[in-house]
């Protein structure tokens, strides 16, 4: 969703720098001499508005959205949101990996809004865009303010993350799930160290993302897992798939949903260049897979997820929910055209 540069205020903080040359009015740059953030510029902005209506056309389970960041230091090579930045005059590299919008008033904002006679406390999906439990999220903590407003608005939503930060919230989390409604969605697209270590520069393990799932489970809260993107050729065998969802089981998710990988405008061009750089002899085969779109031919598509789908019942990982005997969803992810033998993206 494209930023509205009339719709923003200045909010200059005592030690902030001078205005950037942004189509962002009012923006501020912030750096913070820390290992964890060097190398990483921070945006701050107040917003007018933070909760976003998704587009009918998007063809996703749910209207609303919040995204307190832009951008995202978990510099994922595939990330579909990549594109946004070149709206802000930034590039889909590495600037969005480094370069990072904040909201700070995120959270008053969504109070105020969700308090509205209009709103009708419709689920809200987070994690949609960007992470929202990405590094930044560990300076700013806008996420307990968000995840208090609508708890108290009595308004039921979703997290996708790869972040662990998120069990810093746990107590929160687990009252929300109680009073308004909230269920959790793990990203973990492979158990493989080496690729997460190149091709996921910035996030935690698969395997500490596989404890936030545990760490749910046990406090009661329903967590599934997308297993997304599953990459050709290097996470989309056989024993690949069966590991990974076995860990999966074994972490007490609900359910698994996977993904193959979508390139899309901007991602395309970034994964292209990493894979050039680690796996140069994959490049012909990527091309001639995604030669004519963003997506893997439905064949290639339909065979991974039978795949997924497979292991996922030899290891007893079944999607349906057993309280109501309705499909288990995970919210969060981008949507992707699907055939009927593959599973949902969403």
């Amino acid at each position: 969703m494209r930023w509205d540069a009339q719709r923003l205020d200045a909010d200059p903080g005592e030690d902030a720098a001078p205005a950037l040359p942004m189509p962002i009015r009012g923006a501020f740059e912030r750096t913070f001499d820390t290992p964890e953030f060097r190398g990483v510029t921070f945006y701050e902005i107040r917003a007018k508005s933070v909760l976003n209506r998704v587009p009918e056309a998007s063809q996703v389970p749910f209207r609303w959205t919040v995204n307190p960041y832009r951008g995202c230091t978990h510099a994922c090579t595939y990330c579909f949101a990549r594109k946004t930045h070149t709206y802000l005059d930034l590039d889909a590299g590495l600037d969005f990996d480094s370069r990072i919008v904040v909201k700070t008033n995120a959270a008053e904002v969504l109070r105020r809004e969700l308090t509205s006679q209009r709103w009708v406390r419709e689920h809200v999906a987070m994690g949609t865009n960007v992470d929202c439990y990405q590094r930044a999220e560990g300076r700013y903590a806008l996420m307990p303010g968000i995840i208090g407003a609508l708890r108290d608005a009595g308004t039921p939503f979703s997290i996708l993350t790869k972040g662990t930060l998120v069990l810093r919230d746990l107590p929160l989390l687990t009252a929300a799930a109680g009073e308004a409604g909230f269920s959790a969605n793990v990203s973990v697209g492979a158990l493989d160290r080496a690729l997460w270590r190149t091709v996921e520069a910035g996030t935690p393990s698969p395997q500490a993302r596989l404890r936030v799932v545990s760490t749910f489970a046990e406090a009661g809260i329903r967590c599934g897992v997308l297993m997304a993107p599953v990459l050709p050729y290097l996470s989309d065998g056989e024993e690949a798939v069966d590991a990974t969802v076995a860990a999966v089981a074994a972490a007490g998710a609900t359910h698994v949903t996977g993904i193959t990988l979508h390139l899309r405008p901007g991602a395309r061009e970034w994964f292209m260049t990493w894979l050039a750089r680690e796996h140069p002899e994959l490049v012909g085969p990527y091309r001639r897979l995604y030669g004519r779109g963003a997506y893997a031919p439905e064949e290639y598509r339909r065979e991974v997820s039978a795949r997924i789908t497979a292991a996922a019942r030899r290891h007893g990982l079944d999607r349906r929910d057993a309280a109501n005997g309705r499909w288990i969803e995970p919210a969060g992810a981008p949507a992707q055209p699907a055939p009927p033998a593959q599973l949902s993206l969403l």
